[in-house]
């Protein structure tokens, strides 16, 4: 199967080149290469330049936000399963595209684990994602899994769509609320790290940005016309507790 991985950056040239070869190293080489550029104005576009002959698809212009670029993204790929690795993540290893593919099989979509590192020495640990098995109804107990994992067949975002522009920081989560607890999509699951994603996602940097998130994590409640329990959008930020104690142990 081919699978399309997308990266979006906008003045990531303090990491993107990390992200790149994480993918391009990878030993599964049915890759289709996707890197949606906001209009970058520091080194990024250089580095991209670099790697032209591994990039199938490459656009650098304005956009809308993180998952408007993340729609270009799905709209042009041509593979079976896509993949988002954003420019500041990389794949843990160079086997981690072809263990999706051997894994998601005739599912839908699948997910796995993650690891959150230092922004300058990627192999320092700073907390654990591990994600588990998922059982039906789990968001509503504050489950989700690490959207940086989640890699979806192209059919499921023409059925059920891509990225809601209504939310800033949390159109991931309602995409994946949508896509695996509103419509059912079947999952796999592969109990590996896969990816390593630098601290300091837009969701967390802030006590402001983790409220303005969990608002958002609302609302995508409300966009799919489904209730919560009172206690789901509580138990979400709380259960990152477990992260932290994962990685102690």
């Amino acid at each position: 199967m081919k699978v399309s991985i997308i990266t979006i950056a906008y003045n990531s040239a303090e990491t993107i080149e990390d992200t790149i070869k994480s993918v391009v190293n990878q030993g599964y080489k049915n890759i289709e290469y996707i890197i949606i550029d906001g209009g970058s104005t520091d080194d990024t576009l250089n580095i991209i330049d670099k790697y032209k002959q591994d990039i199938s698809i490459f656009i650098s212009e304005p956009d809308k936000g993180i998952y408007d670029a993340m729609n270009k993204g799905v709209k042009r790929a041509s593979g079976t399963i896509i993949g988002i690795l954003n420019s500041d993540d990389i794949y843990a290893n160079d086997s981690v595209i072809d263990n999706v593919v051997k894994t998601i099989g005739d599912h839908d979509a699948l997910y796995a684990d993650l690891v959150y590192v230092e922004r300058v020495d990627t192999s320092k640990i700073t907390r654990t994602w591990k994600s588990g098995f998922y059982k039906q109804g789990a968001f509503k107990y504050g489950w989700m899994p690490p959207h940086p994992t989640f890699f979806v067949k192209k059919d499921c975002y023409q059925k059920y769509g891509a990225y809601n522009l209504k939310l800033k920081s949390a159109a991931d989560y309602e995409c994946m609320l949508r896509m695996i607890h509103k419509h059912k999509i079947s999952l796999a699951y592969l109990p590996q790290i896969i990816t390593k994603m630098r601290v300091g996602g837009q969701s967390n940097v802030t006590v402001g940005n983790r409220l303005k998130a969990n608002k958002e994590d609302r609302m995508a409640w409300e966009i799919n016309e489904i209730k919560p329990y009172f206690f789901t959008l509580y138990l979400k930020p709380l259960r990152k507790i477990k992260q932290f104690i994962s990685f102690l142990n």
